[in-house]
């Protein structure tokens, strides 16, 4: 016995997450979490580390493709 009020009390919780209207304090979220704030790109992303470390590499086939071509002719 006593099943019925624990339920009771799970149904009540659901029913205040599902229809709640969200109020999700962002700022005290991001301090909880220890992020700072967004500040803009402060350094190279993930992509321009990419692009820099091959561009070499993409010169050099580039110019092996055109000797190659031009041989072919």
């Amino acid at each position: 016995m006593g099943r019925g009020r624990a339920k009771a009390k799970q149904q009540k919780v659901a029913r205040k997450l599902k229809y709640s209207s969200g109020g999700t304090d962002l700022d005290r979220l991001r301090s909880e979490l220890g992020v700072a704030e967004d500040e803009g790109p402060t350094g190279p992303g993930p992509d321009d580390s990419y692009a820099d470390s091959h561009d070499d590499l993409i010169d050099r086939y580039a110019d092996l493709a055109e000797k190659y071509t031009e041989s072919d002719k």
